[in-house]
């Protein structure tokens, strides 16, 4: 079989997924591989037709395309998110569709989950055959059951090739055709209290959708609100994965450009920050994309800790949840409050009330400096981090290190000797049958007693 890879990784031959593809490459010789580097040269691939052309031609023969990346911030690169939309602004859909797909990430598995429902349906909207996809930790192939893991994954994938298998779709196409959005009447007043609130979007809207919303909301506040655009900032490109910032947060563009100037002096200083989009293939754009993943100069550690967030979309987001939960996931790992997310899905009396309504909200919780309890997407990530810090990453993010010993990260529930201790002295009793009966009767008063009293409490 021809296969294609499409290398993710801004570090090229140096990606650590890559070395996944190579090892099956070595293990099963029998089908020709070709590795295409697609974030590190996609400033090229941008400029260049030709190259692109040649890329689309490869695709075109090939027998099976292997998606190979790795995951910044919930999904993947903003390299690679720019290729994605080639695709399509090229009009060159068709040379994927029918094509055999899988996708092979590696990672820490902080919400790989995301990234993969994000590539499963981009697969999906090419017409695709899916084969199958592979979430790894970044070092699973240093022992053996990673590698066996890996190699039956691999065979199992060339085997539908080989037999001509089809499978099921697992997304729907979203329409992304939305209404037009034509605000009316006068909007709420907000009154800031003084605080600075940034509306931030990836381009210049101008008479549409979404130049409309933030008009609307912009109008809504009374008080310190600056509309700024990402195209307006210098940005020279986006995260290179190289991990340079890990040791004191100094990212390898610094002096280079004015994203992390724009960063700390106009994002970090805000109160409230409304992100403002369009969606584009099942995220926002690779602008924001780019956004995000400079931002990771800031390496692990939560920098909008009790802002006030909120997220202004232009597009489908009801049909994908995928992108919903990447927005909550994003807020609740820095610690800040989800204040609303308003889209231009329904007719324009509605809109203007929900635009109304969130800046109202906005200014509400920043009042009362309301931060809501992460739910497993903040909480789950928060401890993936903590562990990966503390053991095996800690030399090379010294930064976080210092940082999570500072806060109070490490609350490893080892160290709880209080908790440890009454759950011995429990354990012990309940070695008893007869204790042990006596226990299970009372369980359901005693779990409830403590916060009983507090809310009986006058």
């Amino acid at each position: 079989m021809k296969v294609v890879v499409l290398n993710g990784s801004p570090k090229g031959e140096l990606s650590v997924t890559e070395q996944y593809v190579r090892f099956i490459g070595k293990k099963i010789p029998e089908h020709e591989y070709e590795y295409i580097n697609i974030s590190k040269q996609i400033n090229k691939i941008e400029e260049d037709q030709d190259l692109f052309a040649d890329i689309t031609a490869k695709i075109a023969v090939a027998d099976l395309i292997i998606w190979s990346v790795p995951l910044y911030v919930c999904l993947v690169p903003s390299q690679y998110k720019r290729f994605i939309e080639l695709i399509w602004e090229r009009g060159s859909e068709g040379v994927f569709r029918g094509k055999y797909a899988a996708v092979i990430t590696t990672s820490i598995h902080f919400f790989d989950n995301t990234a993969h429902n994000y590539m499963r349906g981009i697969c999906d909207d090419l017409g695709m055959v899916f084969a199958g996809s592979f979430s790894p930790d970044m070092y699973d192939i240093m022992q053996q059951e990673g590698r066996d893991k890996l190699i039956r994954f691999a065979e199992s994938c060339f085997d539908i090739v080989k037999r001509n298998l089809l499978t099921p779709r697992a997304f729907d196409m979203p329409d992304y055709c939305m209404p037009v959005y034509e605000p009316a009447g006068d909007s709420a007043k907000a009154d800031t209290g003084g605080r600075r609130v940034l509306i931030l979007s990836d381009r210049r809207y101008i008479n549409d959708n979404m130049g409309n919303m933030i008009t609307r909301l912009a109008s809504a506040f009374n008080g310190d609100v600056r509309v700024m655009s990402l195209s307006d900032i210098d940005i020279s490109g986006g995260c290179l994965g190289c991990c340079q910032c890990g040791f004191d947060y100094r990212c390898v563009y610094t002096g280079k450009d004015g994203f992390i100037d724009f960063y700390k002096n106009e994002i970090m200083t805000s109160d409230i920050i409304v992100m403002a989009g369009e969606i584009k293939d099942r995220y926002l754009s690779a602008k924001w994309k780019q956004m995000f993943d400079r931002a990771f100069f800031n390496t692990h550690t939560p920098t909008l800790s009790g802002k006030q967030l909120a997220f202004l979309v232009s597009g489908p987001l009801r049909s994908i949840a995928n992108l919903r939960e990447i927005m909550k996931a994003y807020t609740e790992f820095q610690r800040a409050n989800l204040a609303g997310i308003v889209t231009d899905e329904q007719e324009s009396v509605l809109t203007d009330r929900l635009i109304d309504s969130l800046a109202l909200n906005l200014v509400e919780y920043a009042g009362k400096g309301y931060v809501g309890p992460q739910t497993f997407l903040g909480y789950g990530g928060t401890k993936i981090f903590r562990d990966d810090v503390w053991g095996r990453l800690r030399f090379v993010f010294q930064a976080d290190h210092k940082y999570y010993e500072e806060n109070g990260f490490y609350d490893f529930p080892q160290d709880d000797k209080k908790t440890i201790d009454i759950n011995e002295k429990m354990m012990a009793l309940t070695a008893n049958p007869e204790m042990k009966e006596n226990i299970r009767k009372i369980m359901k008063s005693e779990m409830v007693k403590p916060i009983k009293e507090i809310v009986d409490k006058k």
